[in-house]
């Protein structure tokens, strides 16, 4: 199993970036998202992988991060939903926009990736709302690390923005689940939360997480 590649960038695709790792060159499909932040050829970079093999095809998947990897391994794991489609919905979402998708169980946001209809939409909302919280409690993760010609790591790797509260959703997330809400419950209380104030650190996000979660009436 490929897991990490890391090297220079020797040609950008639409849909793929060719990596060169030592004389070897790497076909790794990524994201819209993904290849917009990777940098140009001729410099470095480093991306998680996932290799898909079938009998006629083994294809490199790569990803900025642990958690968008992992999410690509939920997602694919949903019937109807394929290399392509998770690829797509990561593109579009972004895996802090796919957590907060299956929390709320908005299968709109899901609908909207290129080639999702709204069947597989809302199989993937109900399949893996479970999931969400152990999701959002790893926060970003962390990226690969860079190689410098001689192999040696130089830098982290650069990526796609993270949200700025993600690691802030992560803690709320924990902290209400300490205070004996379910998991499923928190995590939709800390998406809307997160939702209504992307730049909110973790004390307001259980505040106002808290403020949803108090009975009506």
């Amino acid at each position: 199993m490929i897991g990490r590649i890391a090297g220079r960038i020797d040609h950008r695709g639409a849909d793929h970036v060719l990596i060169d790792v030592k004389g070897v060159g790497y076909v790794v499909h990524v994201s819209d998202r993904t290849l917009a932040g990777l940098p140009p050829v001729g410099e470095a970079a480093a991306l998680y992988t996932e290799l898909l093999v079938r009998e006629d095809l083994l294809q490199l998947f790569g990803f900025p991060t642990l958690v968008e990897k992992e999410w690509h391994r939920l997602l694919m794991g949903v019937q109807g939903i394929g290399a392509k489609a998770s690829m797509a919905i990561l593109g579009t979402l972004g895996p802090d926009g796919v957590a907060r998708a299956i929390a709320l169980g908005d299968w709109n946001a899901i609908k909207a990736a290129p080639g999702v209809g709204p069947k597989i939409a809302q199989r993937a909302v109900n399949e893996l709302k479970g999931k969400a919280p152990a999701m959002m409690a790893l926060g970003t993760g962390g990226a690969p690390r860079l190689p410098d010609d001689d192999g040696e790591v130089i830098e982290t790797a650069p990526r796609p923005a993270a949200p700025v509260n993600a690691s802030a959703q992560a803690e709320a997330l924990s902290a209400l689940q300490n205070l004996g809400y379910a998991p499923g419950e928190a995590a939709g209380a800390v998406a809307e939360a997160a939702g209504a104030d992307p730049d909110a650190d973790t004390t307001v996000l259980i505040r106002a997480a808290l403020r949803r979660l108090a009975p009506k009436g």
